[in-house]
């Protein structure tokens, strides 16, 4: 019990903290340099200049429709925590627009702005919600059409820079889609970890020694997978092991140290569900 109440406090904490980061970084760097977000939070950007209308409000009208399907079709936590987010991020708007823009050098907003927007929409997904209902159109295309979230997320995005190019000058268009990878960027490192995690095969004929090695090391056990050389016909060990991004340096200097034969490739690890790696032997 003590556990979830833990994680139930951490998710909230990041929906708050990713809530807040994302409407500051709208309200003092985007907004007052036309610089457009994708998704609905784009959509209600461009129509907040011709509509009297707060931005804050035209983001949850706009989202009313996704909660609601997300209420039917995806479950009622994630409603909970996407509705959370999605009417905090809405009132912290209006709450920041009283606050003077921090700068209305294009670049400097650019970049900071879809920095702070990246690490605030990262958190908020972190704690299991989201603050734009593009997202779950995307859930719902894929499941319909098979099309990819990300595809989905993507084209409307085109659009939306596209009207936005055409209403506001296509340098402005430019800048946001600049921003929008930024942005991107940041999110998937937020969402990933900063301490993200590589998977390590090691292909060699001493496979017991090096698993040892790695052990005493760094305090992870590997998966044995048996193979056969194709032109030599030799028994190999493949090695599978998670480690960390910073424990690569020392992983290197292990096996430099060994007189061994192994052939090693380093790959990415988008996600690890359990505590293997984060629970090192030492």
């Amino acid at each position: 019990m003590k556990k979830i109440g833990r994680e139930q406090f951490f998710s909230v904490f990041q929906l708050t903290a990713g809530s807040l980061l994302a409407a500051f970084a709208l309200e003092e760097f985007l907004v007052p340099n036309n610089i457009f977000d994708g998704g609905v939070v784009g959509v209600s950007m461009i129509l907040h200049n011709f509509l009297p209308v707060p931005l804050g409000l035209l983001t949850v009208i706009i989202n009313i429709p996704f909660l609601i399907y997300a209420m039917l079709r995806i479950g009622k936590q994630f409603l909970g925590k996407a509705a959370y987010a999605m009417v905090l991020f809405s009132i912290l708007l209006e709450a920041f627009k009283t606050l003077p823009e921090i700068t209305d050098d294009l670049l400097l907003a650019t970049v900071f702005g879809g920095v702070l927007l990246g690490v605030g929409v990262g958190m908020v997904l972190r704690g299991g919600g989201c603050l734009d209902g593009t997202e779950i159109v995307g859930i719902f295309v894929n499941r319909k059409f098979s099309f990819s979230v990300g595809k989905t997320v993507l084209l409307i995005n085109i659009v939306i820079y596209a009207i936005a190019g055409a209403l506001f000058g296509l340098d402005k268009a430019l800048y946001s889609v600049l921003m929008y990878f930024i942005t991107s960027r940041i999110i998937d490192a937020v969402q990933t970890g900063m301490d993200q995690a590589k998977a390590l095969q090691v292909i060699t004929e001493e496979g017991e020694k090096i698993a040892d090695a790695i052990y005493e090391n760094f305090g992870r056990t590997v998966t044995f997978i048996r193979g056969e050389g194709l032109i030599s016909g030799t028994k190999k060990d493949i090695l599978y092991c998670v480690i960390t991004r910073a424990e690569i340096y020392e992983f290197r200097k292990l096996i430099r140290s060994m007189d061994v034969s192994a052939f090693i490739t380093v790959t990415d690890v988008s996600e690890i569900i359990g505590n293997h790696v984060k629970s090192p032997k030492h």
